[in-house]
């Protein structure tokens, strides 16, 4: 239908329907804001002095509503299907790589093992020039995804740059999954004896994500006999609730109420129940979450605290005990809604202030904070030093790009480590890249500086602040020598990943996590006091 009939239908159904819902104030409003909203549209149509895009009007239009009423609530027109079934399923039809914006590039950072990308050659640091014909300059990291992304079993080209030099790969896209657990091991208990438990981390709740949960845990089981289970959630944003219910019923009793939905509708008020007998009820267990864990991350972990089930470690969870139900719109659209709010067995609803109170000034305090508050709280120690800067610059992912092109292999992640040649050869490739490196402090400093001319101080005090002023601006080499060791673990984790892929970096970074090491201690403590019981 042409979309000016269109709108000209809507703005006379409006009008002609609104009279009839006078009695009822809502929806009135309702039918009056309707009515405002097209006569606006017909007023540009007819008046405004160039074409429009009534799509992308439309579009902006219901984004921006959307976003003053919560973070969660979101269209998706017919042309975002793609982006639907990721959030879905955990599935889109692709190449299997992550990609980025640099110096206004588009660049592959990371493509995933055994996936398109990754068999046909494509490396991390490769620049992408086109896809399928399409020029990637001045386009964004989304448009570029949208170009990558298409039916599993279709073709793409790819022209890339690598070394100065043009490459093309063309190969299928296939149904990329996100495997909802990215990685799980064992590890030692205790150095003195054979012990051993099992630590598994989760990415995502998608459909079947509680089956392969509870297949890797079964083999964990069978195969090492583990003692223990650190469950790791940091960063896993949550997903289907169901999944969560099916991961919480591994470790408590059937017919347990895991948690409760209440909203403004009679249907969305729901009572999610385990429905079997648990696998492993007596498994100790501790998980770890941080401030990026949310909705069914914190359901699962919640409960779990609820129940007194497992020890949580890590940072206050992120707060999303929101509820969002698709339904379907006009034209193939969906829109993702909040339908309702999350409360735990204990009563506490995760969300504990609503994201409109947020929009009028409220401030979080402790008590309001939401979230999951673990029962040992590890503060985030992340410090805006030289190890900050280089990862945001991106110098570390550089470095690995280059030595992995000039080392064909490397030892395995367990056993792998930076040396100090390497530190020394990463100190002459920041050199050749003009790096410098300018504290916070030196920044605000300067500004000081500035500010004490202007007010006209005596030139001895000015004197004596310009001689503290190089002490603010430590070398490069002297910066990183004082935070060494920390540096070689994050030079390390992106060289790792350039070899052995994510799952490599996972089995790196183990070896350096603070909080599973407290995780360990935990654990190890608990098997002690039933030993002597």
């Amino acid at each position: 239908m042409n979309i000016r009939k269109h709108i000209l239908i809507l703005l006379l159904s409006s009008l002609m329907i609104a009279p009839s819902y006078a009695q009822n104030s809502r929806t009135g409003r309702i039918e009056e804001s309707l009515v405002i909203f097209n006569d606006v549209l017909r007023q540009l149509d007819m008046n405004y002095v160039d074409t429009l895009d009534y799509e992308t009007i439309t579009e902006t239009a219901i984004n921006q509503a959307l976003h003053k009423v919560d973070p969660y609530t979101v269209y998706y027109p017919k042309k975002k299907d793609d982006d639907l079934r990721m959030l879905t399923t955990g599935k889109y039809g692709g190449i299997g790589a992550i990609i980025q914006q640099r110096d206004k590039k588009i660049i592959i950072a990371n493509p995933y093992e055994g996936k398109p990308a990754q068999l046909n050659d494509v490396l991390a640091g490769d620049i992408l020039l086109s896809v399928d014909g399409t020029s990637t300059k001045d386009k964004q990291v989304s448009d570029v995804s949208s170009l990558l992304r298409g039916e599993p079993g279709s073709i793409v080209k790819l022209e890339l740059e690598r070394d100065g030099q043009t490459i093309t790969r063309e190969f299928t896209r296939e149904d990329i999954h996100m495997e909802p657990v990215d990685y799980y091991t064992v590890l030692p208990l205790d150095s003195s004896n054979n012990k051993q438990i099992g630590y598994i981390s989760f990415r995502e709740f998608t459909n079947g994500s509680a089956d392969d949960f509870k297949e890797a845990l079964s083999e964990l089981v069978a195969t090492h006999h583990i003692e223990g289970l650190v469950f790791d959630l940091r960063s896993n944003g949550g997903g289907i609730i169901e999944e969560a219910i099916r991961i919480v019923n591994n470790f408590v009793g059937k017919g347990v109420e895991v948690v409760s939905t209440k909203g403004k509708i009679r249907t969305a008020n729901n009572s999610y129940v385990t429905t079997a007998e648990p696998t492993y009820p007596d498994l100790p267990l501790v998980i770890l979450v941080d401030k990026n864990s949310a909705s069914a991350s914190e359901i699962v972990s919640g409960s779990l605290q609820d129940f007194k089930r497992a020890t949580l470690i890590g940072q206050r969870t992120f707060g999303k005990g929101l509820v969002q139900n698709l339904r379907p719109i006009a034209y193939g659209g969906h829109l993702k809604v909040t339908t309702s709010k999350y409360y735990l067995p204990s009563g506490r609803c995760i969300q504990a202030i609503d994201y409109t109170e947020m929009q009028r000034g409220h401030k979080l305090t402790k008590d309001t904070a939401g979230g999951i508050l673990p029962d040992i709280v590890i503060n985030d120690s992340a410090k805006v030093d030289i190890t900050y800067t280089l990862y945001t610059k991106g110098l570390f992912f550089d470095y690995s790009v280059k030595f992995r092109r000039e080392h064909d292999s490397i030892a395995l992640p367990g056993e792998f480590m930076v040396t100090d040649e390497m530190i020394e050869d990463f100190y002459k490739f920041l050199e050749n890249k003009k790096f410098t490196y300018e504290t916070e402090t030196s920044k605000y400093f300067h500004d000081m500086l500035e500010m004490a001319k202007m007010e006209d101080l005596d030139s001895t005090t000015l004197a004596q602040l310009k001689a503290i002023e190089p002490q603010l601006k430590p070398s490069f080499q002297t910066a990183i020598q004082r935070n060494l060791d920390e540096v070689k673990e994050y030079l390390g984790a992106e060289i790792i990943e350039r070899y052995y892929f994510q799952k490599g970096r996972s089995a790196y970074m183990v070896r350096f996590d603070k909080e599973l090491k407290r995780a360990i201690e935990v654990l190890s403590s608990n098997a002690d006091s039933h030993t002597h019981n």
